[in-house]
């Protein structure tokens, strides 16, 4: 019966991601079936570390945090839990050999968003960005080459730019959400009172060096996950191609979004170009 009970948790992982995030639902509709579970398994574990620190407000985030992360070690060390969350991802954890590293250093960025708020010095930006979202780039990685460490190495500095560029794009279209309501600021340096068009351009060009990088890697991976990143790729590059447009005054008041039948449309264009390897 425990088949039975790592399915149910499975499911659950693909209803976080499902619920979540309609786009990297999408993008990982596009795997192939051998991994696209673990991808779920992966998504639903760092969504709720993040669910905890950004949203539940009326509770103490501080011990709901510690108490999951305790619950994760046990489930890592155990290989089995009782939140099936964290249940499927201990499986995909082991199974994949994921480096104990990489959660710690997640982890570590999820503990920061409790207490800490600006971010004042390149340095510990990019050590937020490590841990907040090149490690879960890795994380995919490690299920998208299956065990193949040379691929992985090959790969890995490709998969970090590209988890750079999505969590920048994130940091930029969220900043209504990140400033004015959770007082945060992740940009170094940048008067998020005063964006102004030069910072802005600042923050894209850093991105879009991120995302050539990234489309290095890509078009290096296996046939089974090259898509569905692809897709995503695609997707986050639409997003950065809206703020560009958008003056640098009304991004804090706003938030970017791609529609739903745009979406489709990028899935469309996106599987012309795989399929004649223009990507």
């Amino acid at each position: 019966m425990k088949a039975l009970f790592d399915s149910v948790s499975y499911s659950c992982s693909k209803v976080v991601t499902k619920s979540y995030s309609t786009s990297f639902s999408l993008a990982t509709k596009m795997l192939s079936n051998s991994i696209r579970m673990h991808i779920y398994n992966i998504y639903g574990f760092v969504r709720f570390a993040d669910e905890i620190v950004d949203s539940f407000h009326d509770f103490n985030k501080e011990e709901l945090f510690e108490r999951f992360t305790q619950d994760l070690e046990n489930a890592l060390q155990d290989k089995i839990s009782l939140n099936p969350i964290l249940n499927a991802f201990q499986h995909t954890y082991h199974e994949y050999n994921i480096d104990k590293s990489m959660v710690d250093a997640f982890m570590k960025s999820m503990r920061l968003d409790l207490s800490k708020n600006d971010y004042l010095s390149d340095e510990e930006y990019k050590a937020y960005i490590y841990g907040s979202a090149d490690v879960v780039g890795l994380m995919c990685l490690k299920v998208f080459v299956k065990g193949d460490e040379e691929k992985y190495n090959e790969l890995k500095n490709s998969a970090m730019s590209l988890g750079s560029a999505f969590q920048k794009v994130n940091f930029l279209r969220d900043l209504k959400a990140d400033f004015n309501e959770l007082n945060r600021s992740y940009f170094p340096n940048i008067d998020l009172d005063n964006l102004d068009e030069h910072s802005k351009q600042q923050i894209i060009d850093d991105i879009e060096n991120d995302f050539e990088k990234g489309l290095i890697g890509i078009q290096k991976l296996p046939m089974e996950a090259k898509f569905g990143v692809f897709m995503a790729y695609r997707y986050y590059s639409q997003l950065l191609k809206k703020l560009k447009k958008t003056p640098a005054l009304q991004i804090k008041d706003t938030r970017i979004r791609v529609s739903n039948p745009k979406k489709i449309e990028l899935l469309m264009r996106s599987y012309v170009k795989y399929q004649l390897n223009l990507m």
